[in-house]
Order: structure tokens, then sequence, then C-alpha cells
């Protein structure tokens, strides 16, 4: 069986150290890549393709940020938070912005290594104490009526206008400068953020939200 290759991404060199020391010593796994900023992170993802990236949320360049800029340079990759935030807007941004898995940093070695295989495998894992804390942050949001279009990444909203504005996933790629499948893969997180099923769809929220309505007739931003 093909072992499953892994970048940890830390600003503390002692605490990145123990984490690769640890996963080492873990039968079918193998560590590709490390470092300790975002600019870390993208390197990793555009120069090794890992399987799993382990990322932390305070390190230089924010790893929040890192997310959608990593799934840029390798949609495939599955990436997991581990941090000692238990803020639940950290944790519910994460998961928005692609992340499969979300731990704080007390985890053992024993556990974390499930859960990189776990998350290789397609799974999303969550921290057990923390999973009341997404609930409750998405509740939040649910109640406000936040605007569909509001959880869109930056990226997410210039692919739906060149969308809007009728142009092929091919010619969109052209555009921006990025592989096919990367805008795949942003449709089908805005298919998915928007509740839609298709191209047309997913236009026509755009054009509800730039008409000042949106789909339940609330008034939304002007973009």
């Amino acid at each position: 069986m093909k072992n499953i290759r892994v970048a940890v991404i830390d600003d503390h060199p002692l605490f990145r150290e123990g984490v690769i020391r640890s996963l080492r010593e873990c039968p079918g796994l193998e560590i590709v890549a490390e470092g300790g900023s975002r600019d870390d992170a993208i390197t990793a993802a555009e120069t090794h393709a890992p399987d799993v990236m382990l990322m932390d949320i305070s390190m230089p360049g924010n790893g929040l940020r890192a997310i959608e800029a990593v799934l840029e340079k390798q949609p495939e990759a599955k990436i997991v938070m581990l941090t000692v935030s238990e803020a639940g807007d950290d944790l519910a941004r994460a998961v928005r912005l692609g992340a499969k898995g979300y731990l704080l940093k007390g985890i053992g070695s024993q556990g974390l290594a499930e859960v990189v295989k776990t998350v290789a495998a397609g799974q999303s894992y969550i921290a057990p104490s923390l999973s009341a804390h997404l609930v409750e942050t998405f509740a939040r949001a649910t109640q406000a009526k936040v605007d569909p279009l509001a959880e869109l990444t930056p990226r997410e909203m210039e692919v739906l206008r060149l969308v809007a504005s009728g142009m092929s996933n091919k010619r969109i790629a052209i555009a921006l400068d990025l592989h096919e499948k990367t805008i795949k893969h942003h449709m089908t997180r805005i298919f998915s953020k928007l509740n839609v099923s298709n191209r047309t769809e997913a236009a026509l929220a755009l054009h509800e939200a730039r008409s000042g309505r949106s789909a339940e007739g609330l008034e939304a931003p002007a973009i």
C-alpha cells in the first residue's frame, strides 16, 4: 500500500520537529515537506503535493489564509488545522475554506496519526470537544440570514463573476492563470455554498445580489 504523504507547517520548530518525529514512527506515513509560514505551505503544496497537510493557524501569513492558496495549487490536498485555538469562528472559517480536519495541539501522537489516516481516506475530523462550537457558530450564521455570497472566498467570487459573464472553465483557467481542475474545484465549492446545482443557477444568484435581492426577498449587498 502506498504511504500517505504528509507535510507539517508550524512556526514553532520544537513542536514541528516533535510532530514530524512521532509521525515518522508510524507505519504508512511519510513526511515529504515541512515549514513555518503561509508561503512555506504554498511551496510545499506546489512542489511536493502532499496527501495531507497539517497547518497551524497562528503562523506568519496566517494558516487560515493559507487554506485557499494551498487548495489552488493542489485541489486534492486534505488540510488539517493543528492549533491551540478553540474559537468557534476559527473552526467555522477553516471548514468553510476547505479544511478537512481541526485538531487541538494537546492530541497525542497515536491519535494524530489516526486522524491523518482518517482524513487521507476521505473523511473529515473535528476534535470532539469542539463539535458543539461548530454547531453554535453555524446556527448563529443561519439565524442572521447571512447572504450566501458572503460565504464565498475572494477567489470564488472572482470565478463566479467570470462564470456569470459566460466564460467556460477552460477560459476562466486561462484568464486566472490556474489549472482547469482548480476551477472545477472552485465551482464545486461555489455550488455547495450557494445551494445550487448548475452554472446558470449560480449566475442567477450573483445577478440577484447585484440587483439588491436575495432568493428570500431580503436586501443583499451590492457586488
